[in-house]
């Protein structure tokens, strides 16, 4: 790199904007390596008759398996629920140990 830059003799505000511009042009670049990914794997994809959007959906080859529908809600809010199975989320051991029962933590 012919154009070296000397750190130790740049001020705060010159140090930032560097960060600033260092900051963006990583993100032009990892945009770039997206972008020539993704041209790659449909290029790739196509090569087989398939469109990338083809090979991205779930193809297990058996039916999928249903995720678990909550079973049990949060008194105190609502969209924190938990299905039963697995570790027991924070709210309801907290929930059970100030009294309440696993029923009465139940969704209607």
């Amino acid at each position: 790199m012919s154009d070296e830059i000397n750190i130790d003799a740049l001020d705060k505000d010159e140090l930032l904007k560097l960060r600033k511009d260092v900051e963006k042009a990583l993100e032009t670049i990892e945009q770039r390596n997206y972008q020539r990914a993704m041209k790659a794997a449909d290029d790739a994809a196509r090569e087989y008759g398939f469109s990338l959007s083809d090979l991205t959906k779930a193809k297990s080859g058996g039916a999928a398996k249903p995720a678990n529908p909550p079973k049990y809600a949060n008194p105190d809010n609502p969209s924190q629920t938990w299905s039963g199975r697995g570790r027991q989320p924070k709210w309801f051991i907290e929930a059970r140990e100030a009294g309440k029962s696993a029923e009465d933590l139940e969704i209607a």
